[in-house]
């Protein structure tokens, strides 16, 4: 066993890798099995703490953002907070749970080994059962470096964690023709990520009287060319241009013609219009039925949007439904002076699909020039990458199919990888509310309060989910559950053996929406 080798540390059965939300979370649910929770920085947070702007904030109200045994202190208040009070929350519920004496901070994880005891990953284990999470002997090894130390320690665990989530670390760069890429371009180039760790004044001085192109159009995006009007205010400022490949929907509020945004989206009875994984024939009938309503919602918030926006006028008005974005997880809130600023001129706007760098700023593809000083990459993070460096093969090849979406049962257990989890890689509307979940269902699996079902039928419940985000969204890769988000909580409930009807009352039931104050975990018998 990997234990009997000297130089391996066997301090606990449950290895978590990240400190970030969905590590936090998975330490708090199994910290009666002492997990050791590896973070490659010295700080919890994640992408909060390492990927935010100045002016980042939250993208959902307090009360769709918090665990569900510890609510903000002010969770009434309307505003969204901003990234720093959301690490302020993170951090006071790691204290209040004392899950930080399971972290080792400055820790990387440079290699995972599999140690187990299955010999194959092929399609022909698909009858079989997937077993237990903790069978009493190592699984994985794990090899870390510290920044106190240039030797490798290596720790073995039965049952591994990962919750390095999708964003952050590895960034998506654009691919360029010959001889047109960055190294042609004069002046400075940076991806977001790289901005994140810029401190404001640092940031500020990148920006301040420069000229500067901002390559994306999603929310990072979207907050760069706010800071960047900002700080060029003024009649020696010059103006930020956006590069625009794919447009999606923005919204100023939470709020369409008057109207609560969650009654579109987030109750029981606004799910019941959209399709659902493994739904039956009746309830297929129905949505084919109700497909009319379905368009027609998504077509009153474009019209409240488009109204209230001067999308035309600068010509951000996307071709696809408002709907695809959301169940693609991809509707961003708009900082106030968004298009103030774009008023103001401070804010330009340019599409192009197709783009590379001359010596003195971006040419497109109709051969039009921008001058630029800085180039800003908002381009995302290549999260496939980032996990297929981290996990050993057959493994890595295993973790994405061909649809390009890595199949997760209930979000979390990948069939084909055994004494394994992943947490934080299915979004919803709240990641937080979606991650809590899945480790108070993690724990009581390996606590072995019920079994998973054969491989087949994990991998069948895993396609079809697959299938459903096809067939709902041009963007299914994001690999979103937004639409069908208290469906996928229901049948982690009913695995569970809690009751999937979280509400007092039938009309709260149908009318009001979910969030984590409704899965407060429930007491055993």
């Amino acid at each position: 066993m990997a234990c009997e080798k000297s130089h391996i540390q066997c301090s606990s059965k449950v290895g978590i890798i990240g400190a970030g939300i969905s590590g936090i979370a998975a330490a708090k649910q199994l910290r009666h099995y002492n997990p050791l929770v590896f973070e490659a920085t010295d700080s919890i947070g994640g992408v909060w703490k390492h990927c935010s702007f100045s002016s980042t904030k939250l993208q959902t109200p307090r009360c769709d953002f918090e665990f569900s045994d510890y609510p903000w202190s002010e969770r009434d208040n309307a505003s969204f907070p901003s990234h720093v009070q959301v690490l302020e929350y993170l951090n006071n519920y790691a204290a209040h749970f004392d899950v930080l004496k399971y972290v080792k901070f400055s820790s990387k994880v440079v290699e995972i080994r599999y140690v187990g005891g299955r010999k194959t990953t092929q399609l022909d284990l698909k009858p079989e059962e997937y077993g237990s999470l903790l069978n009493g002997y190592p699984a994985w090894e794990v090899a870390v470096e510290t920044s106190q130390s240039t030797k490798v320690e290596w720790y073995a665990f039965e049952f591994l964690v990962v919750c390095v989530g999708k964003y952050g670390d590895v960034p998506r760069m654009p691919v360029f023709p010959p001889r047109r890429g960055e190294e042609e371009f004069l002046g400075e180039v940076l991806h977001a990520m790289d901005y994140a760790k810029l401190d404001e004044d640092a940031a500020r001085e990148l920006l301040k009287g420069k000229k500067v192109a901002v390559v994306g159009y999603k929310k990072s995006a979207i907050d760069l060319a706010v800071e960047c009007a900002a700080a060029n205010q003024g009649p020696e400022g010059q103006p930020c241009t956006m590069v625009i490949r794919t447009l999606h929907w923005t919204v100023p509020s939470y709020s369409i013609w008057g109207l609560p945004f969650f009654l579109f989206f987030s109750t029981r009875s606004s799910q019941f219009l959209h399709e659902r994984p493994h739904q039956t024939m009746f309830k297929t009938l129905l949505c084919l039925l109700l497909s009319p309503m379905r368009r027609g919602i998504s077509k009153f918030i474009e019209s409240y949007l488009a109204w209230k926006l001067p999308l035309v006028k600068y010509g951000l008005k996307p071709d696809h439904p408002f709907v695809e974005d959301y169940a693609s997880c991809q509707m961003a809130i708009l900082p106030d002076n968004f298009f103030e600023e774009a008023d103001k001129g401070n804010i330009l706007f340019k599409r192009a699909s197709k783009w590379w760098f001359w010596s003195r700023g971006i040419e497109f593809e109709d051969k039009t020039k921008l001058e630029a000083d800085v180039v800003v990459l908002a381009t995302g993070y290549d999260g496939k990458k980032k996990l297929q460096d981290l996990l050993p093969e057959p493994f890595s090849s295993l973790a994405v199919d061909s649809s390009g979406i890595m199949p997760l049962y209930r979000g979390t257990i990948h069939p084909l990888i055994p004494s394994m989890a992943f947490v934080g890689y299915i979004e919803s509307v709240s990641n937080l509310h979606t991650a809590e979940l899945r480790c108070i269902w993690l724990a009581r699996l390996a606590d072995e309060k019920f079994k998973l079902p054969s491989i087949e039928k994990m991998l069948e419940q895993t396609n079809e989910e697959i299938q459903v985000m096809k067939r709902t969204t041009r963007f299914y890769k994001r690999h979103c559950i937004s639409t069908y988000s208290i469906n996928h909580s229901d049948d982690i409930c009913e695995e569970m053996g809690w009751n999937s009807w979280r509400k007092k009352n039938w009309f709260s039931e149908a009318f009001s929406a979910y969030n984590s104050q409704d899965y407060e975990e429930e007491k055993e018998n």
